[in-house]
């Protein structure tokens, strides 16, 4: 089994919503749904791959982090450490620039069979005003 992947995501939020990406057609789980973010690199904190990985798919900067909670999951690949953020404040617009859809869904009617496997209890877990810091 491979090495354990360690990734952080963000539940970005915007109005009571949350924001979610679909894969693109060319990356593993394409046509999935999932939190935006990606692989911590060596030397960066979780907070500064965060920052880095929504800047770099996204194009926008997150000003206000906060720790949510860990989780383990393996997939097919091998297994990944997911660090889940809350982030309540950011600069820019999203624009995908990987050429991703993206959308804001309302938490308790986010449909979660579309979201990745690993997201399952993510999702219906999300309530806004946040509950849980």
């Amino acid at each position: 089994m491979s090495p354990e992947l360690v990734v952080v995501a963000g539940v970005v939020w915007r109005k009571g919503q949350f924001l979610a990406v679909e894969r693109p057609a060319d990356k593993p789980h394409a046509g999935w749904w999932e939190f935006p973010g990606g692989k911590v690199e060596q030397g960066e904190t979780l907070e500064q791959a965060l920052i880095r990985e929504l800047e770099e798919e996204l194009s926008f900067t997150s000003t206000e982090l906060h720790f949510w909670r860990e989780k383990r999951f393996v997939y097919p690949q091998g297994p990944v450490l997911l660090h889940f953020f809350h982030v309540t404040s950011f600069t820019g617009e999203v624009i995908p620039l990987e050429g991703q859809r993206f959308d804001w869904f309302t938490p308790g009617q986010a449909d979660v069979s579309i979201f990745l496997p690993a997201n399952a209890d993510i999702v219906p877990a999300l309530r806004w005003p946040l509950e849980e810091r």
